[in-house]
């Protein structure tokens, strides 16, 4: 392994680091010092070991198992948050919050990343959106750090933003992102963030352990879990329609308040959240003939059967 300035940590447990608490061990989990350092990390890694980047984990499930690749998180170095004219530039590691709230203060509207849960490189990588907005609408562009660690500039198109996801080339690590958005009063745009966080919290379960929205919906519209009488096809209401709000599976649960939310109740595994979504799959497409895809992130290995481990059958 290369000897970056940063830390480099073998075994890191994960579980500590996601939303919903579970997780094995990443091999390896790299913390660069600043930009200079994870590009000749990069570069000096060796090309046939794998490289994660992750971020607050608000949006994955990491399998019991652990990953068999080097973890990329970014921290300081990579969190700031600059505004010239109606343009924020911040980095991978800001939080969507922090970002949307010092764009309001200067007049700059990006609110519809107020009650986006995660980080700036995570919402890129999956064209996140609420309340009708996408990235995609305010993307100018976003720098990234290659495989071979050089640096490079990619645009919107570039990354071929779709619904909940882009195109960017496995192992690259986005570490900054430029976003236009229109002007605004301060005033003004602070009180519809406050209208948003109050109607997330009236429909959505935020202060129990869950990763946001579990699935995609259908029609590949925005799940902010709002009544949208626009569009048939929620997650929520095919879940609900199978009668899957509320179902469990030891410590795993589709949220009672908003059933397209999988929730750690507490001592969950992630095969055990893992396997109810997969059970609430089943059950839809068994009712619907619809099959619902994960909008979480799902990475890593089971864990290895005790039995395995020890040799015997």
């Amino acid at each position: 392994m290369p000897t970056p300035r940063g830390r480099l940590t073998p075994h890191r447990p994960l579980d500590d680091l996601t939303w919903l608490r579970v997780g094995g061990p990443a091999d390896w989990f790299f913390q660069p010092a600043d930009l200079d350092d994870l590009c000749d990390f990069l570069r000096d890694l060796p090309p046939d070991v794998p490289v994660f980047p992750m971020g607050v984990g608000s949006n994955l499930i990491v399998r019991d198992g652990g990953i068999r690749a080097v973890v990329i998180r970014l921290g300081r170095g990579f969190n700031g948050i600059a505004v010239e004219g109606n343009r924020v530039t911040a980095g991978a590691a800001a939080l969507d919050a922090h970002v949307a709230k010092k764009a309001a203060e200067a007049g700059v509207d990006l609110t519809f990343l107020r009650t986006i849960p995660g980080s700036i490189g995570g919402a890129v990588r999956m064209n996140a959106g609420c309340y009708g907005s996408y990235v995609a609408d305010h993307l100018v562009e976003a720098k990234a750090v290659t495989r071979a660690g050089d640096l490079v500039t990619l645009t919107p198109d570039d990354l071929r933003l779709a619904y909940r996801q882009s195109h960017l080339p496995e192992g690259w690590v986005l570490v900054e992102a430029t976003f236009e958005g229109a002007a605004g009063d301060p005033a003004a745009l602070e009180a519809k963030m406050a209208d948003q966080i109050a109607r997330r919290d009236a429909s959505q379960p935020t202060k129990d352990r869950s990763a946001g929205s579990t699935f995609r919906n259908p029609a590949g519209f925005s799940s902010t879990g709002q009544a949208d009488d626009t569009h048939e096809l929620k997650a929520w209401k095919v879940i609900d329609d199978a009668g899957m709000r509320g179902a469990t599976l030891a410590g795993a649960q589709m949220s009672p308040k908003h059933s397209n939310f999988l929730v750690n109740t507490g001592g969950a595994t992630a095969a055990d959240l893992e396997g109810l979504g997969e059970e609430v799959r089943k059950r839809v497409f068994q009712h619907s003939g619809i099959e619902l895809e994960w909008e979480i992130m799902r990475i890593g290995e089971p864990a290895v059967p005790e039995t395995d481990a020890q040799g015997t059958e």
